[in-house]
Parts: structure tokens; sequence; C-alpha cells
């Protein structure tokens, strides 16, 4: 039994590297990404990139003025095109080219037959997985079906991807340190999205950010106002950023540190009610709210393994979630405990993945991802974090409640509650600021107990 399940499992990765699905894993670690398939990729894509343009001319009669138009568009593109792609994910590849009047664009384009291919692989992904749940009954992934399904057309419709773009530039447009990348709708297409060029480094590049003086902890903050923002404030949410996708730099003219927002093919979109139940459990997790902890854990599906999906959410033993897990940073012990128990409670973790809201999937894939590059920076589990998680949940609580209100008294009473409670979390991170002084941890207890957590 156990050869058949290992030899099951080994045609189960293969299967799933080929198809080039990866929600939960790393796009950028592309099996496809070998010289020989690129090159001849490479070769590929000016052919990909006519073809696309050239179904344009079957609705345009022959001969007429658009119709030479849009050919002559099909060959005069282009000033110059690099055949090597600056970078090949299971999707599509991107290349560097410069427009007639000078502009630099990035040209994203759609591998050959990857639609055809993809609805394929979804096929073996399933047989596959229901082979595995034959074996082991216990484990429950056919989500992972179900999500692939969902999510791999829209990631294959290009258009979508640039309206991404462009919402979430507009929802941000007051974080001065985000840039999205323009869409040139004029030349995009479902498979050839073309868009402004913008280059940094990768944002878990500690060497370019020392190198270009660029202060690591300030990215650190900056990404984490802007995934609350979006996850508690906005319910729209960024679902792929692996450090492939998430560039930083120096603004050319400010020279203020600045994140490049790339890739917005995947989005997931929150509904309220679980937005605002997402908020209220962060909210008890950050202030050690226990009773609370498990009412929303279960609001969201978690059941009697409510321990374990808090564990999930935080990457954080239950000690940890226990005592606070705003007041230590995690250690090297804490990190093995989890990574042990994440293989001893494989079943319950099946199990609880099966029945979250399918919204949860890839919001713990966000989290996942965005831990990673904490890692690698160095700033994880940093209390500046919680507290703008905090920020964000407060705002969109408060929100919500005026939203439900008709009384001008009572919506008053929320802002200044709103009002309040942002003071406390500012005070509080002032405090934590001071470094040095042998009264600090003394004025953070009086703290606390001049001001509870809010609620």
């Amino acid at each position: 039994m156990a050869r058949k399940a290992l030899k099951l499992a080994s045609w189960t990765s293969m299967a799933l590297a080929a198809s080039g699905i990866y929600l939960y894993s790393n796009k950028y670690l592309d099996p496809n990404d070998f010289g020989a398939v690129r090159v001849g990729r490479a070769v590929a894509t000016t052919a990909v990139i006519s073809y696309d343009y050239l179904t344009s001319l079957k609705s345009v009669p022959y001969g007429s003025e658009e119709y030479l138009q849009l050919r002559s568009k099909i060959h005069d593109l282009f000033q110059s095109f690099d055949d090597t792609p600056l970078g090949t994910a299971s999707l599509a590849q991107v290349h560097k080219a410069v427009l007639h009047d000078g502009r630099t664009v990035a040209v994203k384009v759609q591998h050959p037959k990857v639609r055809a291919q993809s609805s394929k692989d979804i096929l073996l992904m399933e047989v596959l997985i229901l082979a595995v749940k034959q074996l082991f009954p216990e484990f429950e992934f056919m989500w992972l079906v179900d999500e692939a399904k969902k999510n791999l057309p829209l990631e294959l419709d290009f258009l979508n991807e640039g309206r991404n773009a462009e919402k979430v530039s507009q929802m941000l447009k007051h974080f001065d340190f985000l840039k999205v990348p323009r869409i040139h709708w004029d030349l995009s297409t479902e498979r050839v999205l073309l868009m402004e060029f913008v280059d940094g480094g990768q944002v878990n590049d500690r060497d370019y950010m020392e190198r270009n003086k660029i202060d690591v902890n300030e990215i650190s903050r900056h990404l984490g106002k802007m995934y609350s923002e979006m996850i508690f404030v906005n319910g729209f949410v960024h679902c792929d950023p692996h450090p492939g996708n998430v560039l930083v730099r120096k603004h050319p003219g400010t020279g203020k540190a600045e994140i490049v927002l790339l890739d917005h093919g995947l989005y997931q979109v929150l509904t309220e009610e679980f937005r605002l139940n997402y908020c209220h459990l962060w909210q008890s997790l950050i202030w050690t709210d226990m009773k609370r902890v498990k009412e929303y854990s279960q609001r969201l599906g978690a059941g009697d393994l409510y321990p374990l999906f808090a564990c999930m959410l935080t990457a954080r033993s239950w000690n940890s979630v226990n005592r606070g897990i705003s007041q230590a940073p995690v250690t090297a012990t804490e990190d093995l405990e989890i990574r042990n128990n994440a293989a001893n409670y494989l079943p319950q973790i099946s199990q609880l993945l099966n029945h979250v809201p399918r919204q949860m999937l890839l919001i713990l894939k966000t989290n996942d991802l965005l831990r990673g590059i904490e890692a690698a920076l160095g700033t994880r589990a940093s209390a500046s974090s919680f507290l703008n998680m905090s920020r964000c949940c407060i705002r969109a609580l408060a929100e919500h409640k005026k939203k439900n209100t008709c009384s001008f008294f009572r919506r008053t009473q929320i802002s200044f509650r709103e009002a309040f409670n942002l003071w406390q979390i500012n005070l509080h991170e002032l405090i934590l600021r001071v470094k040095g002084l042998k009264l600090a941890d003394r004025v953070l207890a009086l703290i606390c107990w001049l001001f509870p957590a809010p609620l």
C-alpha cells in the first residue's frame, strides 16, 4: 500500500507540475523554464501576437481602410522587441518592447495551446485526487479542483487582468508608495497584455535594497498596509504576491521607496459577511480574546478545529496564540514545532480546508506568500504589522456600523469610538518605538490596563 501511495504521489506531483496549476505552490519555480522550451517559446511569441491581432481582421471587409490599418499594426507595432523573456511562468511570459512613440512597454504573452491544455490538466488533476481519496478517504482535496475550475479561466483572460489592475490602482490611490503599471488597452487582447514597463528589484532581495538605500522595515510596513486595506477594508485581494510579482524601487522623481504590484490575474472578492467575520477574528487574535477567537473561527467554518485554524492563520503555535501573537517574535524552536505539527495534523488540515468558505483558500495562500517575504526581510510577526491590521479592522467595522444606522447621533458615536480606538493604537505604537527605556514594559502594561482591547 505504501509503495502504491508513493507512486501515485509521484505521478500526482508530475501532473500538477506539467499542468501549470499552482494554487498552493510558487509560480516562479516553473519546470517549463528550461532552456530548449524557452527558446521555442521566444520564437513563437511573435506568431502568437500576430495571430491575436490577425483574428480581429476576420470581422473587417478585405481591402477596406480598416483592414489595411490593422494589417500594418501587426508589422509596425514595435520599434524594438526583445526576444528573450524577462520572465516565464506557467501560463505566460513577459517581454520588453519599445513602441514607435518611444514608450517602453512590457508585453505579456500567453503560451500557445495553454487554454486547450488547461481543461485536460484539470481533468487529470480530478482523476488523480479521486484516486488518492480511494486510497486515503480521510484526505479530501476536491476543493483544489473546484478552485482550479473557477480561477484558471479568469487567469487566462488578460483583459480581466487589466481590469483588475485598474480597479486596485483606483482603490489604493491614496497610497503614494504603490505603483500599478498602466494598461495599454488599444494594444491588448485576451491573450496579449501590453502595460507600462516598470523596473525594480524583487521584494525579498535585501542586497538590492541595501545597494539602493531602501529601508527594509519601511517596505514591510507598506506591504502590510496595502494588503490589510485590500482584505479588511475593500474585500478585493491580489492573491499572488510572490516576489516576482512584487517589486521595489526608488521613485525616479521623488526618490521615495515604492512598491510595484504586478500580475493581476488572480483576485479574491470577499463577501461582506466573510470580510466582517474575518475582521473580528483578527481583532480577537491580536488582542488575545480567546472567547471571540473561538466564536469567529466557528463562524468561518472551523468548528471544533478552531485552535488549528487559528494556528494556520497566524503561522504560530497554539501556546503563542494564547499568550498573544504580538507579544513575542517567532523563534526557531516554534518554527520547528509548527512544521512537525503540520505533518502530524495533515488529515485535520485537509478536513478544515474542505469546510471553510472557498474565499478562505486563496486568503491562506496569500498569507503564506506574504509571510515568506517577511521572513526573507527579517520582519516577520512585527508588532507594527499587527497594529496596521488592527487599524484597518477598526475602520472596516466602524464603516459597516455607520452604513447600517440612520441615526445621526449613533453615527457620531461610532465615529468617536473609531477615532478613540485608532488613537489607542497610535499611542501603543509610540510606546513600542521607545527604545532603551527601563520603564517601557511597565508603561505598556499601564496602557493595556487603562485602554482595554477595542471591540
